[in-house]
């Protein structure tokens, strides 16, 4: 797709690309997480047990447990990504019920707790933005070009291409008619290739929403032939 032009070196590599491994700040705490290409994971940030999509990024302070998050996701500072449940069926919601190794000798973790956190995955797709300080309830999943408002609590799922806010988050608008948004998803940008998208983005920047979708659908049928 797109005109091809000559980017490269003396030696053969493609200048047109940088280096694609993730930036982790050296205060960020990660385990048994999965980082795609130009992941971006800010200062003071915790993620457990994360899948992140290429080019996604948390700002300052995110947190994320058990989830997995699509390609090219704007996340902000102090977002908070399953926040995780205590038991609400025993005698206490403290962690003593489940956790009581940190106190006594002799009782261990209570495995199903976590085995049940596990099961509750937040689910996010490509192409998010979730706004400063909000909070995702487990289990919830969030569809392709939604925006969470800052502030917001989500516990419930979030469609495709919505805008949300408030506690409990609401639907606020869509982003796109219904008609732009699927054909957004069909079209699946944030999948192309790293020499598609260095094409791609000055129609982005120049482009209305429309004109994008009609050249580069074009395009896409043209390089499928």
């Amino acid at each position: 797709m797109g005109e091809e032009r000559d980017y490269i070196g003396r030696d053969g590599e493609d200048l047109r690309f940088r280096k694609g491994e993730p930036r982790i700040h050296p205060s960020a705490d990660l385990k048994e997480t999965r980082l795609g290409r130009f992941c971006d994971i800010g200062p003071r940030c915790l993620l457990r047990e994360v899948t992140l999509g290429d080019h996604s990024y948390f700002e300052r302070g995110g947190e994320a447990t058990y989830a997995t998050i699509g390609k090219f996701c704007s996340i902000a500072s102090n977002v908070r990504i399953n926040a995780l449940a205590h038991p609400l069926d025993r005698v206490t919601t403290h962690k003593i019920s489940y956790r009581p190794n940190e106190v006594f000798r002799f009782l261990g973790v209570d495995e199903s707790v976590r085995a049940a956190r596990r099961e509750d995955r937040v689910t996010i797709g490509n192409d998010v933005w979730i706004g400063h300080g909000a909070v995702v309830l487990p289990g919830v999943s969030i569809g392709d070009g939604a925006v969470v408002g800052a502030g917001a609590v989500v516990t419930r799922d979030v469609a495709p291409y919505a805008i949300v806010a408030g506690v409990p988050a609401k639907t606020l608008r869509e982003r796109f008619p219904s008609e732009i948004a699927g054909r957004l998803r069909a079209l699946t940008w944030w999948d192309w290739p790293p020499e598609t998208l260095f094409e791609a983005i000055p129609d982005m920047q120049a482009m209305d929403v429309g004109a994008f979708l009609d050249k580069w659908e074009g395009l896409k049928r043209e390089d499928e032939r």
